[in-house]
């Protein structure tokens, strides 16, 4: 059996749709919304960590946190809150990474996150840069998010949960269930197409 040819180390990532994207120069006519469906459906929250039937995916975390930005600021346009359901869309192609292992990898990796990102907007018609405002509020939403999946999912104490990302408003109540990977990336697919024809309107 022959080996490979020797050659620079490959940096593109093959994708269901056919398209090849590639992770240091990503191309915004490389990213289509059925891969991050698919693949954010089948990325696992907190390492996996969480009890339930199915793994807590960052699909279904992006869905509550869209919603949550909704109700945080009942003013958001559709673009907005395009903008937040896709706020965590780089990790279809590398993972949700944990908080203390960001840390360490460093700028590094916010450098290929933040390069996706733009790719992501670009691709889909928003701004390449997310204002400072929605991001305080994609922010706040995602540490309400994290706080219910902390204590409900992934059995931190109420404690533990609020010194990470603080006591979410009392007006919130959640109840979070795991979905499917093909429940959620049906849902997640329909959201993106309900806030795409808003955005257009």
């Amino acid at each position: 059996m022959s080996s490979p040819k020797a050659g620079p180390p490959r940096v593109w990532q093959r994708m269901l749709s056919g398209r090849r994207l590639d992770l240091i120069h990503p191309s915004p006519l490389d990213i289509e919304i059925e891969d991050i469906a698919h693949g954010l459906a089948r990325v696992a929250r907190w390492n996996g960590q969480t009890q339930g039937a199915h793994a807590y995916s960052v699909a279904q975390h992006s869905l509550l946190v869209e919603q949550l930005c909704g109700m945080l600021a009942p003013n958001l346009t559709p673009e907005e809150r395009l903008v937040a359901l896709l706020h965590d869309a780089p990790e279809y192609v590398i993972g949700d990474m944990i908080s203390p292992f960001k840390v360490i990898l460093g700028v590094s990796y916010k450098g290929v996150e933040q390069r996706l990102s733009e790719a992501i907007h670009l691709r889909f018609g928003l701004p390449a840069l997310t204002s400072e405002k929605l991001k305080k509020t994609i922010k706040k939403a995602d540490h309400i998010s994290a706080w219910f999946e902390a204590v409900q999912l992934a059995l931190f104490t109420p404690g533990e949960a609020t010194r990470l990302f603080s006591l979410p408003p009392k007006q919130i109540k959640l109840d979070l269930t795991p979905l499917s990977p093909v429940e959620v990336q049906t849902a997640f697919t329909e959201r993106y197409t309900i806030l795409l024809k808003q955005k257009e309107a």
